[in-house]
């Protein structure tokens, strides 16, 4: 068989049947040789698109997206995905053509050394120099992607090795791409010995936890020692929607129960977290009494950003049994309760005009429990994270560590086809979705009932509101007043939608969305003078929250 075919095979022996990727000459042979192959590929209709697409395949999968793209331009624009891939941590795979290896280094047409500019947003990256490497190449970027610490992999196939020819026999499986996780108790003994002695203890969740599929030992966990949680953003649907101890989610846009919570805390049980400066706030500040205790399987973020007193590596699954020691605190967490009703959130806004918050509410309400969030990024991507539950992390996609606008739509479309049977919805600003608006095209072909909800102020709302507060109001270009009419937009790809204005409109807006049996665009315009609150200023601790603007 040929090189091409090759890629073909080794991606079905690791149970790959979806792809999502742009052709282009250098990866050419791939793409013909996907003519008759099973594996179904996706046209996406730009190269981030598709590693977006990817990523949301995989992460409301468990399983590793692939993608592809052609050498050059192909190539570079799948960089930022591959970026947000590393950052939050998800397991891909793309395979990138690039030019004859006869020509390259001359400034060949769409050169370019993929392999060095990846290096940096990459867990690792392989160019393959002859077609007998390209099997055990392959098969190393599945056992990389998803061992350890997931991530993104970058395979960089020239030209000529795509159509080589070899003799081809071995099988590979899919159970033998992760290598084992190496897990140490050494420390257990000290964890529980701290969690027996904490009068105020606190668990901080972040998506670690889901990643290493340890949501069920996490329940029992929590169950046996009954302590206030707390969750990062990637975390959230991690703890039990009927847990009466879970305050929120925690940090820059957190509640202010968790945030006040945490603060106070003398003992931290950090799990799957790596104390990010959004969640932290003013680092010399954050929780300022509290011993840590830190469970990760990267050995790298221990002491990296704070002390641990204890350290543990290795599998969440293994780490939380032994950790369980049973808590006695009710003093605790009656406080934590008084914090939880006293901050609780508050719905009603004066006005007409639609309030995002219960907006958001509402449509949580009305979802249906294993619905999809696919989130851009933010102030809607906050209020969707402070006003929407959800039943698993992996229900809530949402751009983390990078904050990529336009990550929400093809994401939505590399979740829905993971998960056909379940409700897909894109959440998105005015300003992200135009980022990568031109998947609306992949929504059409391919019929995905993805529903879009638009929340639109006409500006750059995040921006905005921080040149509101920190740059006196020099509101300089986050002016989206000429948006397009975004319902006009959609039906020019088939796609049927709604605009609303008032508050008296949403219910009956979203029952249209939902009753809808294929793709839909509600539009829903509010006021530019909303804001998110609470907000933890730069430089600022974390109890140090405004939560309205002062007149």
């Amino acid at each position: 068989m040929k090189g091409a075919e090759l890629v073909l095979k080794v991606l079905q022996q690791h149970g790959v049947d979806t792809i999502f990727g742009y052709p282009g000459g250098a990866i050419m042979p791939i793409y013909d040789a996907l003519y008759q192959s099973d594996v179904k590929h996706y046209l996406c209709r730009h190269e981030q698109g598709g590693a977006f697409s990817a990523i949301g395949y995989a992460r409301a999968s468990g399983k590793v997206g692939v993608c592809m793209a052609t050498s050059g331009p192909g190539a570079t624009n799948l960089i930022t995905s591959l970026a947000d891939a590393m950052l939050d941590s998800v397991p891909v795979v793309a395979i990138t053509g690039q030019v004859s290896q006869a020509v390259m280094g001359t400034d060949a047409f769409q050169e370019i050394d993929v392999l060095g500019l990846s290096l940096a947003v990459t867990k690792h990256s392989f160019m393959v120099r002859s077609v007998d490497e390209l099997a055990a190449t392959l098969n190393e970027a599945f056992a990389i992607a998803q061992s350890g610490r997931p991530g993104p992999v970058l395979v960089d196939i020239p030209k000529d090795v795509q159509l080589a020819d070899i003799d081809y026999q071995a099988e590979c499986s899919a159970a033998q791409s992760a290598a084992p996780i190496y897990t140490s108790l050494a420390n257990a003994g000290k964890a529980r010995a701290l969690i027996a002695a904490a009068k105020k203890p606190m668990a901080y969740i972040g998506g670690g936890v889901h990643m290493a599929g340890a949501m069920l030992q996490l329940q029992q966990f929590l169950a046996a020692n009954p302590m206030p949680s707390v969750t990062t953003l990637k975390a959230m649907g991690s703890v039990a929607k009927d847990n009466a101890h879970y305050l929120g989610m925690l940090g820059m846009h957190g509640t202010q129960a968790a945030n006040l919570a945490v603060q106070q805390c003398d003992l931290l049980i950090c799990l799957g977290a790596r104390f990010d400066d959004r969640v932290t706030g003013n680092l010399q500040k954050f929780a300022p009494l509290a011993k840590v205790i830190h469970v990760d399987i990267d050995p790298a973020e221990i002491n990296k950003v704070r002390f641990a007193n204890v350290a543990l590596l290795g599998d969440m699954k293994q780490i939380l049994p032994a950790m369980t020691v049973g808590t006695d605190c009710p003093d605790w967490l009656a406080h934590c309760a008084q914090l939880k009703q006293q901050h609780g959130w508050r719905y009603d806004h004066p006005g007409e005009r639609i309030y995002a918050p219960l907006m958001l509410k509402q449509l949580s309400e009305r979802m249906p429990d294993n619905s999809v969030v696919c989130c851009d990024v933010g102030q809607h991507q906050m209020w969707v994270a402070q006003h929407m539950r959800f039943s698993s992390p992996r229900n809530h996609l949402s751009s983390g560590g990078l904050g990529t606008m336009g990550f929400g739509l093809p994401a939505a479309i590399g979740a829905k086809l993971a998960r056909p049977q379940d409700t897909v919805i894109t959440v998105s600003g005015d300003g992200s979705f135009m980022m990568n608006v031109q998947e609306l095209a992949t929504i059409k072909r391919f019929r995905l009932p993805v529903k879009i909800v638009i929340v639109d102020n006409q500006r750059l709302g995040m921006v905005k509101q921080w040149q509101q507060l920190f740059f006196n109001e020099r509101y300089s270009e986050t002016d989206l007043s000429d948006n397009p009419d975004f319902v006009a937009l959609a039906a020019a790809f088939a796609i049927p939608g709604h605009c609303i204005t008032r508050k008296d409109e949403v219910e009956s807006a979203l029952e249209a969305m939902f009753t809808w049996p294929g793709p839909y665009l509600l539009h829903v315009c509010i006021d530019d003078k909303d804001n998110v609150w609470p907000l933890v200023p730069p430089g600022a601790a974390n109890e140090e929250m405004i939560t309205e603007l002062k007149a």
